[in-house]
């Protein structure tokens, strides 16, 4: 289950900088369908990222407080990006929103990765 949630949220971040260029390019039909296989993909993440969060409270102990820094910065993440394609859509400033999901993702794929016990890595 955790190749199909790193699988999805890659595929959520390749999506969004697809929708962001497409949206600047002024081509809003191809950027607004990419946009809402995007939100199906947001889907996709909550679904994966609640059955590993099931996996870690039936299996592990420990962990519950970096596991709950995790799915806040997993939200978060989803969140800035999002708001990132609805701020372009609009040409707004996205700034913010961008340097929110870089810190969003970092939390997150830190504490995946290097922490928590069924990430990928030993």
């Amino acid at each position: 289950m955790a190749h199909m949630h790193i699988t999805s949220w890659v595929l959520a971040l390749i999506l969004v900088f697809l929708v962001t260029m497409f949206y600047k390019q002024g081509n809003a039909k191809v950027g607004k369908i990419l946009h809402m296989i995007l939100r199906l993909d947001y889907l996709f993440i909550l679904f994966t990222g609640g059955s590993l969060l099931g996996e870690y409270f039936s299996s592990t102990i420990g962990h519950t407080g970096e596991l709950v820094i995790k799915v806040i910065a997993g939200i978060w993440a989803i969140a800035a990006m999002e708001m990132v394609s609805i701020k372009t859509s609009k040409k707004d400033e996205t700034q913010s929103w961008w340097i929110q999901l870089a810190i969003a993702s970092i939390i997150a794929i830190a504490l995946g990765f290097t922490r928590l016990p069924l990430g990928i890595l030993p």
